[in-house]
């Protein structure tokens, strides 16, 4: 299993355990043990990360599904009678999902930087490369 597919798995399965405890009751939410924000940047975060890893040459489209991801799943919070829907809570969820995606995306701008600068930019000429 190459790199993309194992990234595109393990995203989608995030992204449902990220729903799950984003809309079950408070009770059932898991609970890492940290600030209740560094759990939702920490989700995202990674979310976006392995989203962009799983589709590279789509960072927009990545970006716009898991913001919107976000935005949905804090809106339908308001569907359930224990949950609430905060604006500091989707700030904190974009704010991580936009770093995740942003994170895939500068690492590949370094790597693909990177590998132009190690070739040389001209051929030496055989006068040159004899002398």
């Amino acid at each position: 299993m190459d790199l993309r597919r194992a990234a595109k798995a393990l995203a989608w399965l995030l992204l449902a355990l990220i729903a799950y405890s984003t809309l079950s009751p408070i009770g059932m939410r898991p609970h890492v043990g940290t600030w209740v924000h560094v759990e939702r940047f920490g989700a995202y975060g990674l979310m976006g990360l392995l989203f962009a890893t799983a589709f590279p040459r789509r960072i927009t489209l990545v970006l716009a599904m898991v913001l919107g991801a976000a935005v949905g799943l804090e809106l339908l919070q308001m569907l359930s009678a224990d949950r609430h829907a905060r604006l500091e809570d989707l700030a904190v969820k974009m704010a991580g999902a936009t770093c995740g995606v942003g994170a895939v995306w500068f690492s590949g701008r370094w790597w693909r930087l990177r590998g132009r600068q190690s070739k040389p930019k001209f051929k030496p000429s055989r006068v040159e490369s004899s002398a």
